[in-house]
């Protein structure tokens, strides 16, 4: 079975005892943390390793380094292949910066995108550029609707329904 789907049965078991479930993410989001902190103090280092390795590095399971190749894939500059991943495959974990701290953002993972390592690769302006930028690529705006008695939008002066508003 490939890690993935074994990870996936396990974090998100829907017949699982919930304080088991809430030791594994608790424990899951502090190594989680942990690995983040020493990814952002290198930012521009490349790790590469096959997911054993990767798990050994930082001290690990390979299931919860599963978990972090999930979680990290889409603010990956290459995607991983994790559909497919067994732990003897290689993977890289050489992330867009950017990408990465709207991602976190996006997720509401205050406790990743609020770490201190951040402040070393953007400033303070930048932080809340981007925290910024990803609130409002979410955010739908409707547009005002315009009644047929309105004056039209097009600034003709004349009434919507006299104008563009015509069928």
């Amino acid at each position: 079975m490939a890690l993935l789907k074994k990870w996936r049965d396990t974090a998100y078991s829907e017949t699982a005892n919930k304080g088991d479930l809430q030791r594994l993410w608790a424990s899951y989001f502090e190594a989680e943390k942990e690995i983040y902190q020493q990814l952002l103090q290198h930012p521009d280092e490349v790790v590469t390793g096959t997911v054993k390795e990767l798990a050994d590095k930082y001290e690990v399971s390979v299931m919860t380094m599963t978990g972090f190749l999930d979680g990290i894939n889409d603010s990956l500059k290459e995607a991983n292949p994790i559909e497919e991943m067994e732990e003897d495959t290689v993977v890289s974990l050489c992330f867009d910066k950017e990408l990465l701290y709207k991602n976190m953002v996006a997720a509401k993972a205050d406790w990743l995108y609020e770490l201190e390592e951040w402040n070393e690769i953007f400033d303070e302006e930048k932080q809340k550029a981007l925290y910024k930028e990803q609130k409002t690529s979410t955010t739908i705006v409707k547009e005002e609707k315009v009644y047929p008695n309105d004056p039209c939008p097009c600034g003709s002066g004349k009434k919507y329904k006299k104008c563009c508003g015509k069928a």
